[in-house]
């Protein structure tokens, strides 16, 4: 019997796994996630290498390479992340042919410090798919401001791209509008092949909007009638928020605008649910994947999300679920006096600055590491 994963497939969801590691991907673990758990793609952010790197030895025969090589700093690092997008890539190429270029994917994102310097970011994507140099990559870029029209010049030169970091509705739509304009602005031979993903954030609207429900609730007297709306509206702003963003998608790609480069060969960029592992404990585990789940969407788990959706999830398309609810959930929290789409758009700021922070402690836990492979080999410096 199909897992659940699988199962997903069939109502035209993807489970791309929010994951990577040499050791998983050498140790045929990574193997079984594609044949048996439901696994049809990869992402990976500074996070995740951060606690790939610094939290195994899976690396240090990649790294004393590179450091015979001279490399020291973000080199080292893209150096060894690189062979593990490309071994991912290699690994999930039948499910890309199988799926003509719909999964089989592998993200690999740009330098958390490029995320307001739209030339930079523009290089770098460019840099970095040559050096991977396998057609299934995505390269990953940040939905600031700057990073709009990194994503058109990215697409336009025949580079699938993966938008990362969008929390609001109004940047949502903004990126919708550089993925346009890139397809728009593609060579014509390079339309069919492109593909993209907006990754739109889930759990961390809720954290954000329940903290702020607390602090309201806690200036209401005992007894008013608010707080008890207040707390049943807990938990519900993130699915929401992603149940808006998904009436949006269908807008555009029944739009003419879409339409038109639909005959030219182009693919919808496809909604992707991220960080959705649920942070409250007293959500249920797999909320943030039962609640997402509809045609045309990507949901990225990490493995023990996806561990618990296939033991108990339940496989049932509810993505367009109650779309009148989604909206009143936003109009009744903006009238009990928590401000919602003020705090969601706090995010971008936030992620930009934790993925910075991730990526300044893994460039540390690097230079730590090539100083103790140096000294073991008595060439310290």
């Amino acid at each position: 019997m199909p897992s659940r994963a699988q199962q997903l497939l069939e109502l035209g969801q993807s489970v791309w796994l929010d994951f990577i590691r040499r050791g998983h991907l050498l140790s045929g673990e990574f193997d079984r996630d594609v044949r048996e758990a439901g696994v049809v793609g990869v992402t990976s952010n500074p996070t995740i290498f951060q606690q790939a790197i610094s939290g195994s030895t899976d690396y240090d025969a990649a790294l004393t390479e590179g450091i015979a090589r001279g490399l020291e700093g973000e080199p080292l690092f893209e150096a060894v992340a690189i062979e593990d997008i490309r071994l991912a890539c290699d690994k999930l190429k039948p499910v890309y042919e199988r799926s003509q270029g719909l999964d089989g994917r592998v993200s690999l994102e740009v330098s958390p410090r490029l995320a307001r310097d739209t030339a930079g970011t523009i290089a770098a994507a460019r840099r970095l798919h040559a050096a991977v140099a396998r057609e299934n990559v995505m390269i990953k870029i940040p939905a600031t401001r700057e990073g709009l029209a990194a994503i058109t010049a990215t697409l336009a030169a025949g580079v699938s791209v993966n938008v990362t970091l969008i929390f609001t509705l109004a940047r949502y739509r903004e990126v919708m509008d550089a993925w346009l304009a890139g397809l728009e602005q593609a060579k014509p031979g390079d339309i069919p092949a492109l593909r993209s993903v907006a990754s739109f954030f889930v759990s961390r609207v809720d954290t954000k909007v329940d903290g702020a429900i607390e602090r309201r609730v806690a200036t209401l007297p005992p007894g008013a009638t608010e707080r008890a709306e207040l707390e049943s509206l807990r938990g519900r702003a993130a699915v929401a928020n992603a149940r808006l963003a998904y009436a949006e998608f269908e807008a555009v790609i029944a739009g003419a605008r879409y339409r038109a480069l639909e005959k030219r060969g182009a693919h919808p960029q496809r909604p992707l649910w991220a960080s959705t592992s649920t942070k409250n404990k007293a959500y249920r585990d797999v909320l943030y994947v039962e609640e997402l789940i509809g045609p045309d969407t990507v949901n990225t788990l990490p493995p023990a999300t996806l561990a618990a959706f296939n033991d108990h999830g339940r496989v049932e398309p509810r993505i367009r679920h109650d779309l009148a609810g989604a909206r009143a959930v936003f109009t009744r929290l903006t009238e009990l006096g928590v401000p919602v789409e003020a705090l969601i758009g706090e995010l971008e700021g936030e992620g930009v600055q934790a993925f910075a922070k991730s990526f300044d402690d893994l460039l540390g836990a690097l230079e730590t590491r090539r100083r103790e492979l140096l000294a073991q080999r008595g060439q310290a410096r």
